[in-house]
C-alpha cells in the first residue's frame, strides 16, 4: 500500500493490464468504464452510444454479444468506430455462449479488445470446464485481456452449493451472506487461477464481484483485495434509477476507494426512459474527482442557495458556468493541457462568496437579496474586476475563457519549450 498523489491510499498490483492501450492497475489512474443499452446488432445506434459514451470520459465501453447476429455486427462496430477516430476499447460481455460465438466468429473474436466471462453462466455440470477453458484458450490465441465477473445473482451453483455444505457441517454455522460472500470470492480466485493453468498470463486477468447491497459490496472486496494481487473493477450491479443509483454507488465506492481498493469502475445506473446513458460517466468522473483521485473537468464550488440569494440569477449562472466548462473541456484538453484540475467558485451572497471566490483559482460573488447589485470576480485570491448589468453571466464566461488561456497557454508553451 503506498499513497498516490492526492494522499489517499493506492493499492498498487505488480503489473497492470493493458486494454487498447489503457492501464488498468499497477499504480494507474483508476480508468472509467460505462456499458451499452443497444442491441448490438444495430450497428449505427450501438456506433452513436459508444461514441457518446466514450467522448463523454469513459475510457472502456462493453457492448453485449449474446447471439450469432450480434458477435457478426461488432467487427462493423469497430470499423465504423475507427472511421470516426474514436480508438476506444471495446470490451465484450458474454454469457452462456460466449465460447461458441468467439469460436465461430474469429473476426468478433479479434476486433474486441477484451473479453469479460462471468464464471457462473459459462455452462453447468460437466460443460462448464470444456467452455470455461475454450474462452481461456480463445483469449490466448487472440492475445486478449479478460475480466472474471462474478455476479451476485448469477453466482456458479456448483461454488455456492460447496460453501454452503460445509458450513452446514459446522458446529456454528454463518450467516447465509457471510457464506454467500466467501463463495462469491472463492469463484473469482479459483476461476483466475484455472485461466493461469490454462496458459492465459496473470496479466491479462482483471476481477470483480459485484452484488447490489453496499454494505455485502464492501466486504467482498475487502477480502478480494486481501487475497489477489489482480487489478479489480468495482460497480454496484443493479445499483438503481436516478439519486437511489447514484447514492448506493458512491457510498459503497467511496470507501472502497479510500481504503485503495479499486483500479477501474462503473456506475451501473438505470437510465430513465430516453434517458442519456453518458450520466453513469459523468457520476464516475464526479465521483473520482471530488475524492481527489483524479481530475476530468473543472470543478465548480457553489453554494446551495438560501433567502440571502437571488435564487434565478444565482441558479442560472451556476448551471451556465458548469455546461460552460464541459463543453470547452474537450478543446482544453488539447490547447490547454492541466486545465481539467481549475477550480472555480460561484456564489450567491457576501456571507461566504468572498471567501470562496477567493480560494478558487476564479471565483464570482453575485448580488443577494438586498445587496448592492455588483459581483466580484476574484483571481488567484486578488480581487480582480467588479461585474455589473444585464451580462454578467456572458462577462465571466470571457474572464474564464481568458484565465484558462493565460494560465495554461503559457504552461504548455513552456513544456513544448
Amino acid at each position: 500500500m503506498t499513497l498516490s498523489v492526492s494522499g489517499l491510499p493506492l493499492r498498487r498490483t505488480s503489473h497492470s493490464v493493458l486494454v487498447r492501450g489503457v492501464a488498468i492497475g499497477g499504480g494507474a489512474p483508476i480508468v472509467v468504464q460505462s456499458m451499452t443499452n443497444t442491441d448490438t446488432v444495430d450497428v449505427t445506434r450501438t456506433v452513436v452510444q459508444v461514441a457518446a459514451l466514450f467522448k463523454a470520459g469513459s475510457e472502456l465501453v462493453r457492448i453485449t454479444v449474446n447471439s450469432p447476429e450480434a458477435a457478426a455486427a461488432v467487427p462493423h462496430v469497430r470499423e465504423q468506430l475507427n472511421l470516426m477516430g474514436l480508438d476506444v476499447p471495446l470490451v465484450g460481455d458474454f454469457h452462456y455462449n460466449g465460447h461458441k460465438l468467439l469460436s465461430d466468429y474469429p473476426d468478433c473474436a479479434s476486433a474486441l479488445d477484451k473479453y469479460r466471462i462471468n464464471p457462473g453462466n459459462v455452462g453447468l455440470g460437466s460443460k462448464r470446464d470444456h467452455q470455461f477453458a475454450t474462452l481461456i484458450e480463445l483469449a490466448c490465441r487472440y492475445n486478449k485481456p479478460v475480466r472474471i465477473g462474478v455476479n451476485s445473482g448469477s453466482l456458479d451453483p456448483l461454488v455456492l452449493s460447496r460453501y454452503m455444505d460445509d458450513n452446514a457441517r459446522l458446529r456454528e454455522p454463518q450467516p447465509v451472506e457471510a457464506v454467500t460472500r466467501a463463495a462469491l470470492v472463492a469463484s473469482a480466485l479459483e476461476s483466475a487461477a484455472t485461466a493461469v493453468q490454462l496458459g492465459l498470463p496473470q496479466d491479462r486477468i482483471t476481477l470483480s464481484c459485484k452484488v447490489s447491497g453496499v454494505q455485502q459490496l464492501i466486504a467482498v472486496y475487502r477480502d478480494l483485495a486481501q487475497r489477489c494481487d489482480y487489478p479489480l473493477h468495482l460497480g454496484l450491479t443493479e445499483a438503481g434509477m436516478g439519486s437511489k443509483g447514484i447514492v448506493a454507488s458512491s457510498a459503497a465506492m467511496a470507501i472502497l476507494l479510500q481504503e485503495g481498493i479499486g483500479d477501474t469502475i462503473r456506475v451501473s445506473l438505470t437510465p430513465e426512459p430516453n434517458g442519456d446513458r453518458t450520466r453513469e460517466v459523468l457520476v464516475a468522473q464526479e465521483l473520482l474527482q471530488t475524492m481527489g483521485l483524479r481530475a476530468f473537468a473543472p470543478m465548480v464550488t457553489a453554494c446551495p442557495g438560501c433567502g440571502r440569494t437571488t435564487s434565478t440569477v444565482f441558479q442560472e449562472l451556476a448551471q451556465n458556468i458548469q455546461g460552460f466548462l464541459r463543453d470547452a473541456m474537450p478543446r482544453w484538453r488539447v490547447q490547454y493541457p492541466g486545465a481539467e484540475s481549475l477550480h472555480v467558485a460561484v456564489m450567491g451572497c457576501v456571507v461566504n462568496g468572498p471567501g470562496e471566490s477567493k480560494l478558487a483559482d476564479i471565483g464570482i460573488s453575485l448580488p443577494g437579496s438586498g445587496e448592492f447589485p455588483v459581483a466580484p470576480v476574484y483571481m488567484d485570491g486578488e480581487k480582480f474586476i467588479t461585474l455589473k448589468g444585464a451580462h454578467i453571466a456572458e462577462e465571466f464566461q470571457v474572464l474564464v475563457e481568458n484565465y484558462v488561456e493565460r494560465r495554461y497557454g503559457d504552461a504548455a508553451k513552456k513544456r513544448a519549450g
